[in-house]
């Protein structure tokens, strides 16, 4: 399951991803926002989040207006890797070398095409498993402590 969660100026963009999702069969629980009214991203970033951390959910997309705060939010939360991508390579590399849990995408700067193109290559690429990548992931997350 992928956890979504945006603010108001992610919510379009989000609405796009379900779409995308439900049409490839993959399930996913919203955790807001759930309209466009405005409101403060780090409360649906951090949702989001908690539910990757705790293992509720797989991995996890969130959508602000650039992507950044909510992708700081995400980051603050234990255990949490995501990465801001704009484009494929970068979420293919992230995935293959970071092993990322979550992807951030900015919904004024993303269109819906380029976005569902970026969710598929994040959610269908797996973590490369090399020795020098877990070891750099490691050293990371260490820093947690």
């Amino acid at each position: 399951m992928i956890a979504l969660g945006s603010d108001h100026g992610g919510f379009d963009l989000k609405v796009e991803i379900m779409k995308h999702l439900k049409e490839r069969g993959i399930e996913y629980k919203d955790f807001g926002t759930y309209d466009k009214n405005s409101c403060d991203y780090p409360v649906f970033g951090k949702a989001a989040a908690e539910a990757v951390a705790s293992g509720e959910c797989e991995k996890g997309i969130v959508v602000c207006t650039t992507g950044i705060g909510i992708s700081m939010v995400a980051n603050k939360v234990k255990g949490i890797r995501c990465a801001l991508c704009s484009e494929e390579t970068s979420a293919r590399l992230t995935r293959e070398h970071n092993d990322a849990n979550m992807l951030a995408l900015g919904g004024g700067f993303v269109g819906p095409v380029a976005a569902c193109r970026i969710v598929d290559t994040f959610l269908d690429t797996e973590f490369s498993g090399l020795e020098k990548h877990s070891r750099r992931i490691n050293e990371m997350m260490e820093f947690e402590k």
